[in-house]
């Protein structure tokens, strides 16, 4: 192992035993209740003892996560294609699209709740909406920022638009649209666990909900945990996918 992915293990795992660390100093120095801040030796308890249920109602939060982050790829990328390549869609659309991001998302979930119910419906929905808005930003401003060196030697070659697109605009768009994915897929879990908040029966939103109500903090913050650990999960798949499809693109470089 070389010193570059010694530090890349080393330093986050360090990161997390400090605040850790502190966090138990804390709660020990001022003696805080276990129903107001909870030790993670507290949490770590919770979580050795229900982490059946954690798994099972992480399982839903992340199928809606999953949902909804794959709803605004398959519906955002073409919308951002007509967006950064055709003017007129760009004035019909983009003010819309800047209006309905201005709504916070909260205001939006009683009214897709009732349209759609309390099942997974409405959680993928306002996860959708989460997670659309990167993605059209990115995808656009990818494509709008294609090298002009490129577009002229594909103009010089007699490349007709399709293939223009497809060879030249798209491929240069890539790192521009995984950076929209890698931040609409932990925006859809926030949107996911909104959509729990507002109205549900099942989800790692709901169990946070039903705990913080019985006073369970530990509970609460083992929730907390999973989400965490799920919201680091999705990225991670995220860039996966991006390797597979893109292996030439550049590592992210870590800074010192």
């Amino acid at each position: 192992m070389n010193r570059s992915s010694f530090e890349r293990i080393f330093y986050p795992f360090l990161g997390l035993f400090l605040v850790l660390s502190f966090w138990q100093l804390v709660c020990i120095a001022w003696k805080m209740p276990s129903a107001v801040l909870p030790t993670p030796i507290d949490v770590a308890m919770a979580i050795q003892k229900h982490w059946v249920t954690l798994l099972v109602e992480g399982w839903i939060t992340l199928k809606a996560t999953l949902y909804g982050f794959a709803l605004a790829l398959i519906l955002g990328i073409p919308l951002a294609v007509g967006v950064a390549l055709f003017p007129r869609i760009n004035l019909m659309f983009y003010p819309i699209l800047i209006a309905l991001q201005s709504v916070p998302k909260v205001a939006l979930a009683p009214i897709l709740l009732v349209w759609l119910g309390i099942g997974i419906e409405s959680k993928l929905a306002i996860a959708w909406l989460v997670a659309f808005f990167p993605i059209i930003v990115d995808t656009s401003a990818g494509l709008q920022s294609t090298p002009r060196e490129l577009l002229e030697l594909a103009r010089s070659l007699r490349s007709s638009r399709w293939q223009t697109f497809t060879m030249v605009q798209f491929p240069a768009a890539l790192p521009f649209i995984v950076t929209g994915a890698k931040v609409a897929v932990t925006l859809a879990v926030i949107g996911a666990v909104i959509g729990e908040f507002v109205g549900a029966s099942e989800g790692l939103g709901f169990l946070l909900l039903s705990a913080t109500s019985q006073i369970n903090t530990a509970l609460a913050f083992a929730s907390l945990f999973a989400l965490s650990i799920m919201g680091m999960l999705a990225y991670l798949l995220v860039v996966f996918v991006e390797k597979l499809l893109a292996p030439w693109l550049p590592p992210e470089i870590p800074h010192h």
